[in-house]
């Protein structure tokens, strides 16, 4: 039988221009980590009802970006360093298959793209610029993500690599972790990538990642 099928209606529309919205604000550092939102003041900026407001902030509080807390407080999350390997290898379960699939997909075109912003990832690792790479490190796996050519995993990953990346966004992340070790690793990648070696770059990426394993 025809299986009935509706468009968005608008309140799920704008509901997701203002989750869109508030995303995109506490990843470009405008509201701030532990920085409580206030409904008031929300839809004072977004120029919505309180209900979209709350359905969208309870999207990102599953993503991880927002903490909630009922009758106490709606916060930006907070990143706690004692978090950072376990969501540092939740994202490399996740960017390692990715990889896997990628590599071997890339066009000329975006594996030249990949490789441009592997370049400056690792220019940032090399110069100790730890508030460019918590940004630029999740964009080249972003790049990888839109290339491994697996819906199901796409989505996994844009509903949750955010959230987990977000909490790795430490001043002291290279004290936290191995530095000279990842920038290494990064190198590891780029090779492999450049090499259509979709088994290697996945190794590296893992690597990266802070999963064990035996090292190159």
């Amino acid at each position: 039988m025809p299986v009935p099928t509706s468009a968005p209606t608008e309140h799920q529309l704008l509901r997701d221009t203002v989750r869109q919205k508030i995303h995109e604000a506490i990843m470009d550092g405008t509201l701030e980590p532990g920085e409580r939102l206030n409904d008031d003041e929300l839809i004072s900026w977004l120029g919505v009802s309180r209900t979209p407001i709350r359905e969208a902030l309870s999207q990102l509080a599953r993503a991880g970006l927002i903490e909630m807390a009922p009758n106490r407080y709606t916060r930006v999350t907070t990143p706690d360093p004692s978090e950072v390997i376990e969501a540092m290898q939740t994202l490399g379960v996740l960017f390692g298959g990715v990889v896997r699939l990628a590599v071997p997909r890339l066009t000329t075109a975006s594996r030249k793209k990949i490789l441009a912003a592997l370049d400056r990832t690792i220019g940032e690792l090399e110069s100790h610029d730890v508030a460019a790479v918590n940004t630029d490190a999740l964009g080249v796996f972003a790049l990888y993500v839109s290339e491994c050519g697996n819906p199901n995993l796409q989505r996994v990953c844009v509903d949750t690599m955010d959230g987990l990346a977000f909490r790795l966004r430490l001043p002291n992340l290279d004290q936290l972790v191995d530095w000279d070790r990842m920038t290494e690793d990064f190198r590891v990648l780029r090779t492999a990538t450049a090499d259509g070696d979709n088994v290697a770059a996945e190794l590296a990426t893992e690597a990266i990642h802070q999963l064990p394993g035996e090292k190159r």
